[in-house]
């Protein structure tokens, strides 16, 4: 009998390796499951040097401690409001009112914060407290009124504006230069700490028995809520943290402005969306990192410092900064295909 000819098998890379995979292919796998955070952290450098190299450029100098603290503290509501949007993006949702309740977190702050003790500690929790309020009520319209996020969001934003209109019907108030100095030091960046302090937040509910059940539904919500996850209370509860981070961004941007303006949190419902974006959150939720939101929101300030020290005219910033979000959002997603398919 004639021998047969059995196909050339190629040789195996583990078995070079001692049975082990090679150091490479790890790698990869650890780009595929963090692709998101990676993106948005080597954009952050991108844009710091960037930054830095513009700065350099306009003054002969690089940037110092002035430019550091005003750039975080100017940071700090946008890290709030994105963390805040970020738990609802987990449950494939929007929420559309986050602007809204920034606005009445800064006008109720400008309006009754006065300079004791009392005043500004039992204020901040009453303002917290009614942003985690503001949130249950687009929970509960959303989980157990099936209405759609963006829907009830978009209506429940008009409202809540309203009201902040209500309570300061015009830009004034006072922050007491106190408050302040706690919240975003003008002198040195310890409002840094309270990014720590945010991570850290993020870390914790991450590996919280809510934080499993909101990634849960967000990766699939038929599956979550046949292993007995309940799917109601986990969304009520991502929607009811995004007011409390809501309420916290608004009085620190009221801290940052020393005074109030119920109109001044609108444009941080899109940016907000933007930072989420930028820090590898999926649109269609289970997959992110607080970290990455983080990362994202400092771009998103650092775009605007580079425009500014670019001399670009005002009148067409707007332009320029949406088209450098399209192309970053793109490559970024591109890549994170491409790694994904190559582990």
């Amino acid at each position: 009998m004639p021998p047969i000819d059995t196909p050339a098998v190629p040789p195996d890379p583990t078995a070079a390796a001692g049975g082990r995979r090679p150091r490479r292919g790890k790698v990869t796998h650890f780009l595929g499951q963090n692709v998101g955070l990676v993106l948005a952290l080597v954009m952050l450098v991108a844009a710091i040097v960037l930054y830095c190299a513009v700065y350099w450029a306009e003054t002969q100098s690089l940037p110092g401690n002035f430019e550091l603290t005003s750039t975080v503290n100017n940071t700090m509501p946008l890290v709030l409001a994105a963390i805040g949007q970020s738990f609802v993006v987990l449950t494939r949702g929007l929420d559309l009112s986050i602007g809204g309740t920034m606005d009445l977190a800064n006008a109720l702050a400008a309006v009754h914060i006065h300079d004791s003790p009392g005043s500004m500690v039992l204020w901040s929790v009453i303002v917290l407290a009614i942003g985690a309020g503001l949130g249950l009520v687009n929970g509960l319209l959303v989980g157990v009124g099936r209405l759609q996020p963006i829907l009830a969001t978009l209506a429940t934003l008009s409202i809540y504006q309203g009201i902040a209109i209500k309570v300061l019907p015009q830009p004034g108030g006072s922050i007491p230069p106190v408050y302040t100095s706690v919240l975003v030091n003008p002198f040195q960046p310890y409002a840094l700490l309270y990014v720590l302090l945010v991570a850290l937040v993020w870390y914790a509910f991450r590996r919280s028995r809510i934080g499993v059940a909101i990634f849960a539904i967000g990766n699939d919500e038929q599956s979550a809520r046949a292993n007995g996850i309940d799917t109601v209370r986990a969304r009520v509860t991502s929607f009811t943290l995004s007011g409390l981070f809501a309420g916290a961004a608004g009085l620190f941007l009221a801290a940052t402005a020393t005074a109030g303006d119920a109109t001044t949190g609108n444009g941080f419902t899109l940016t907000s969306i933007v930072a989420c974006v930028l820090g590898g959150m999926n649109l269609f939720g289970g997959r992110g990192s607080g970290i990455g939101v983080i990362a994202g929101a400092f771009v998103t300030t650092m775009i605007v410092n580079i425009l500014f020290f670019s001399n670009i005219d005002p009148l067409y910033q707007s332009f320029y900064e949406g088209l450098f979000l399209v192309v970053a959002v793109v490559l970024s997603t591109a890549i994170g295909r491409f790694l994904r398919r190559s582990r």
